[in-house]
């Protein structure tokens, strides 16, 4: 990229774009595994701009993108979240997105997303930021590894078959 990049909170007027990039979020991990992840359906941009839209104001989250020529090429979404006796863990930071434009990547974007939402963190007193990634997301993995990540919990997945209909049920 020519032009610096720049990153910053996400405003209102940056939406449009993140609720296009969320919609990329969503396919590439349905595509990854169509069980387990959300099904894009046809307004996935409208919904996925609504909710990130509801975390712009809140005390406990925040989303901030990285903009090339004033165009958002990527964008990364943190929230706190408090202790949890279901997760064995204490108050974390969470990295709950994370993604950059195909065509902007390669050049750092990724890890300054992350470094700028690791440090709002810090800047809250949260003691560690953590993130999930999607098994086959090799070059995501790479990246967290990069950053000082480190594995600490596997997620495993088992459908439930839907039960069978007898004649009695109709």
């Amino acid at each position: 990229m020519s032009s610096a990049v720049v990153v910053r909170r996400a405003e209102r007027g940056d939406l449009p774009a993140l609720g296009r990039l969320g919609a990329a979020l969503v396919r590439v991990h349905h595509g990854f595994d169509a069980h387990r992840f959300l099904t894009p359906g046809a307004r996935i941009e409208e919904g996925y701009a609504h909710f990130l839209g509801t975390q712009l104001a809140a005390d406990d989250a925040a989303v901030f993108v990285a903009a090339h020529d004033g165009a958002v090429v990527g964008y990364v979404y943190a929230g706190i979240e408090p202790r949890s006796w279901k997760e064995l863990r204490d108050t974390a930071g969470f990295i709950h997105d994370v993604i950059v434009e195909p065509s902007a990547r390669g050049g750092g974007i990724g890890m300054r997303l992350i470094e700028a939402a690791a440090a709002w963190l810090a800047g809250r007193g949260v003691p560690r930021v953590m993130l999930w990634t999607a098994e086959r997301n090799e070059g995501a993995q790479r990246l967290f590894t990069q950053l000082g990540f480190r594995r600490t919990m596997i997620e495993m997945t088992r459908e439930i078959p839907a039960p069978a209909r007898g004649a009695d049920d109709r």
